[in-house]
Parts: C-alpha cells; sequence; structure tokens
C-alpha cells in the first residue's frame, strides 16, 4: 500500500480548510486567554488621520497581527501562492481580514509569483480604504527590509506603519524566518511605530533610505515588544 505524503495530503482543499479553520480557532484562543498591552496606548486614535495605512511585520511574528486591529478597521493581508499560504488565508478570512494572493520580492521582480498583479491589488485596496498588512522581509531573507514595501508606499501615497505583535509564552522555530509560534495564557504586546512616508518622486536613494527606515523601525519596535512581554528593562513585576 502506498503512503500517502504529508505534503500531498496538505494540497487537498479539504485537508487546507481543516487546518485554515483550525488555526483560526487556536490564534482565537491565544487571543483570548492572554493580556495584551498596547503601545503608545493612543495608536488607534493617532493613526485614523492617516488611514488607510500600510501595516507592516516581520514574517514569522505575523499569527497574531490580526487582532491588532479595531473592529470597524477594514483590512486586507498579502499571502504567499504557496500550499501553506492557501491555509493561512483561510485562517485570516475565518478572522475578518480579506487577502490578496501574491508574494513579495526584492523589488526588482514584480513579475515573479503574481507580484504585478498583487501588486496592483494592494494599490486598489488602498484607494477603496482598505488597510493593507504585508511582511517586509524579501522572501526568504530574515530580517532584511525589501523594496516592494517602499514601492508600495511611494505609488499608493499611504504611510507605512512599523508593527509587532508577540507574546511571553512561544514556542521559537529554527526556520529562515524565526517563526514565533505564539502559546495561550500569555502576556502579549501589540507595539506601532511611527509613520514612514515615502514620497512619490522618490529617487533610488530615497528608496534605498525609506527601506532602511522600515528595517530599523521593525527591529526597534519587535525589541520593544519582547521587552515588555519578558519584563525586561520595563520596571514591570509579575
Amino acid at each position: 500500500m502506498r503512503i500517502l505524503s504529508l505534503k500531498r495530503l496538505t494540497k487537498a482543499p479539504s485537508v487546507q480548510k481543516a487546518l485554515g479553520v483550525t488555526a483560526a480557532w487556536y490564534l482565537r484562543l491565544v487571543w483570548n486567554t492572554s493580556r495584551f498591552t498596547v503601545e503608545p496606548e493612543n495608536i488607534y486614535g493617532s493613526v485614523e488621520g492617516d488611514l488607510p495605512v500600510i501595516v507592516t511585520m516581520w514574517h514569522g511574528q505575523h499569527f497574531m497581527m490580526p487582532f491588532a486591529r479595531h473592529e470597524h478597521h477594514r483590512v486586507k493581508v498579502l499571502i504567499s501562492l504557496h500550499r501553506d499560504g492557501e491555509i493561512n488565508a483561510i485562517a485570516a478570512e475565518r478572522l475578518g481580514v480579506g487577502t490578496i494572493r501574491g508574494s513579495g520580492t526584492h523589488g526588482t521582480d514584480f513579475h515573479r509569483k503574481g507580484g504585478a498583479v498583487s501588486f496592483k491589488a494592494m494599490i486598489q485596496a488602498l484607494q477603496e480604504n482598505y488597510n493593507i498588512a504585508v511582511t517586509a522581509d524579501v522572501p526568504k531573507v530574515s530580517r532584511v527590509a525589501g523594496l516592494g514595501i517602499v514601492k508600495l508606499a511611494q505609488h499608493s501615497g499611504r504611510p507605512i506603519f512599523p508593527a509587532a505583535v508577540v507574546t511571553s509564552r512561544r514556542i521559537q522555530l529554527n526556520n529562515w524566518d524565526r517563526s514565533a509560534i505564539n502559546l495561550p495564557f500569555s502576556r502579549g504586546a501589540i507595539v506601532a511605530g511611527k509613520p514612514i512616508r515615502v514620497p512619490p518622486d522618490a529617487d533610488a536613494a530615497t528608496l534605498e533610505a525609506a527601506r532602511i527606515e522600515v528595517e530599523n523601525a521593525l527591529n526597534k519596535v519587535t525589541a520593544r515588544a519582547y521587552e515588555i512581554v519578558d519584563r525586561r528593562g520595563d520596571g514591570s513585576r509579575d
């Protein structure tokens, strides 16, 4: 008897749906059993004048991001065309987040992996007052921001908000993006940085400067979020 491989099994639509629904249920469990700190406290009020915005985070730190929005915020997220992306898309939609399918790029190859189509779809979604959530790092290169996100800000005229959503209890995977699997009954933190704006007439040097700014800002908010949940340097006590 031929044994069905796990890879082939996860390609089955029924299995993908079951995994996506289960993932959404699990993430709700984490959210509902954890206590989250928001920093800065007034972030939701201060961002209202900038809506719609581009929210960015590091890949592998994105699982709890659907809960960082207010209920009245319409959001679409860019999710890859990979089979794992299908599971993520099902989970996101179960959590009230719309999806745009395609892959991020290094910024110069939008024609690959549905990049051109997804880039146009993100521009259109922003024009329709959807906020866009997208990971900043280029494919398979962890913690290095790509030019794609700054070009999205340039062409849409919308600001980039770097953000991190982390939990104290987590499993850190030893994979390319250092994914953190969030666990229930945690301390959590939602940390956002200041908006990053890219002028429509930005030249190559300006785009590169914005890319570095996004990268540095993401490292800063991520480090701060972990300081809060791990009780490092914020004066908190259990």
